[in-house]
């Protein structure tokens, strides 16, 4: 038996990210989960812990942050976090300031700050100075964009949504070869908000052996919008005795592979399961009996594979 071998098709479309304009569509902006985008970036209120005004008069300090050089200012869904500058106790920088919103106002005493800004999983982090009765105003720009993912089959046949997940990992393998897991468990036609750079994508099909990998590149103020295709299909398998037999419970199944490796296990009258395209033989025990089928999955191509206790072949112990 023949393996096929899988293949992912990347459609990458990106488009101009404009954060004053309303949203008008997933694909066309970094921002989700239903986010509103006013024409105004109005000032975010600000929580200030009492250690960064003890000591001399509060100094405004107003914060924005763009995606892009040369893109507008982000409206919603900014997280601004400001710490002292110097390590405390913990050996850790004191956070004395957090804000959430778009564009924002602090009232800060004077001195050294590090301001992050996060976006999602985007974010940026600089370094202030803020002189006595002189007010700030910084630009903060993320250099972030957002990633869409989508599953299609071949010939346009309706994806099993509910099935389809991404797994969104660093570009760059570690000393021990393994990828640093950012995201996890992302479902499709959402879109996330990334720093600009490659990202290892992992899109899983079912939870047997449907997976496809690709690198795919975000670009700052823009959304990639990434088409992976599987080549896979719905297989439910039932343990017959006669034609027109009803499903035996207590069935055993084992789906192994060319190589007579165990792709896949599980147990019941009707289980159901996604496999890659290709050959597989089936195995299903029921009462100390084994019988055994060969099965082949064609792309997009959902079957039912019924097992008949009276026509196929039955494995000795």
């Amino acid at each position: 038996m023949k393996r096929r071998t899988l293949r992912a098709l990347i459609a990458i479309a990106c488009c101009a990210f404009c954060g004053a304009l309303p949203l008008r569509a997933q694909e066309t902006t970094p921002f989700s989960e239903g986010l509103e985008l006013p024409g105004i970036a109005n000032y975010a209120p600000a929580n200030v812990s009492a250690g960064a005004l003890a000591e001399g008069p509060a100094v405004d300090l107003f914060l924005d942050a763009k995606l892009a050089e040369d893109g507008n200012l982000v409206a919603k869904g900014l997280i601004w976090r400001i710490f002292g500058s110097d390590t405390g106790p913990d050996g850790k920088l004191p956070l004395l300031a957090t804000a959430e919103g778009g564009s924002t106002r602090l009232q800060l005493s004077p001195g050294s700050y590090l301001v992050h800004a996060a976006f999602g999983r985007a974010g940026a982090t600089t370094r202030i100075t803020l002189q006595r009765n002189e007010p700030r105003h910084e630009t903060m720009v993320l250099n972030a964009g957002g990633l869409r993912l989508e599953g299609v089959l071949p010939d346009n046949i309706p994806m099993r949504e509910d099935k389809l997940s991404f797994d969104i990992y660093d570009a760059q393998e570690q000393e021990d070869g393994e990828r640093r897991l950012i995201l996890p468990d992302v479902r499709p036609g959402r879109t996330v908000r990334l720093n600009a750079g490659t990202y290892h994508v992992v899109s899983n099909y079912g939870d047997v052996n449907a997976t496809i990998r690709a690198d795919i590149r975000v670009e700052a103020g823009k959304t990639t919008t990434a088409k992976v295709e599987h080549r896979a299909a719905q297989v439910t398998l039932n343990l017959v005795r006669g034609e027109n037999g009803f499903p035996l419970a207590d069935t055993a199944w084992s789906i192994l592979g060319p190589s007579g490796d165990i792709i896949a296990e599980n147990v019941g009258a009707f289980p159901t399961m996604i496999l890659a395209a290709g050959d597989y033989t089936v195995l299903a025990k029921n009462k100390n009996r084994v019988f055994q089928r060969d099965i082949t999955i064609r792309p997009g191509r959902d079957i039912v594979v019924k097992v008949d206790t009276e026509t196929a072949e039955q494995i000795a112990q």
